[in-house]
C-alpha cells in the first residue's frame, strides 16, 4: 500500500474546541506532506436573516445589525486566526477564507469548486437525542460531500 500525500487540505473551522482538534490534526497531515491548508469559517445566515430588519421594519434595518455582523465576523476570524497561528509555527502555509451563508452547504461548495483533497472537520461526539436535535453541520458534509471527509472526535461530556 502506498502513502497518501494531500496537497489540498480544508479545515472547517467554527473556534471550538472541537475544532482546534482538527485544525491541530490537519496541520500535522500539512507538515508531512508539505500541502496547503485552507482554514475556513462560514457565518451562518440562519442567525444574520433573523436580525437583519424584520423586526424593524420601519427603519428597515436592525439598528445593531453592523456591530452584530461585526461580532460574528471577529469571531469567524478568530477562529480561523487559530489555524493561521498554528500554521505558522509548524512551517504550513495556511490560507484564510471567510464565507457567509449555511455553513455546511458552504463549506461542501467551497471543497469541490477548488478541489479540496480532504475536508477535516470537528465533533462533539454526540449520540442519541443530543445528535438529533443539534443539526450536525459536521453530519451533512460527512454525508454530502463528494470530497473525502476526516471528522476529529471530542468525547462529549454531558
Amino acid at each position: 500500500m502506498g502513502t497518501v500525500s494531500f496537497k489540498k487540505i480544508m479545515i472547517a473551522t467554527d473556534g471550538s474546541a472541537c475544532s482546534e482538534l482538527a485544525a491541530d490534526t490537519g496541520i500535522a497531515f500539512a507538515r508531512l506532506s508539505g500541502g496547503t491548508v485552507y482554514a475556513v469559517h462560514v457565518l451562518s445566515n440562519a442567525y444574520l436573516s433573523s436580525i437583519d430588519g424584520g423586526a424593524y421594519p420601519s427603519v428597515g434595518m436592525n439598528p445593531y445589525w453592523e456591530s452584530i455582523q461585526e461580532v460574528f465576523q471577529k469571531h469567524g476570524q478568530q477562529a480561523i486566526n487559530y489555524v493561521t497561528d498554528l500554521g505558522k509555527i509548524k512551517g504550513v502555509n495556511v490560507e484564510s477564507i471567510l464565507l457567509e451563508g449555511n455553513p455546511s452547504d458552504e463549506l461542501i461548495r467551497y471543497a469541490e469548486e477548488n478541489k479540496m483533497e480532504i475536508v477535516i472537520v470537528g465533533t462533539l461526539g454526540k449520540s442519541g437525542i443530543d445528535r438529533f436535535l443539534l443539526g450536525s453541520v459536521t453530519e451533512n458534509i460527512l454525508h454530502h460531500s463528494q470530497v473525502p471527509v476526516m471528522v476529529v472526535k471530542e468525547k462529549y461530556k454531558p
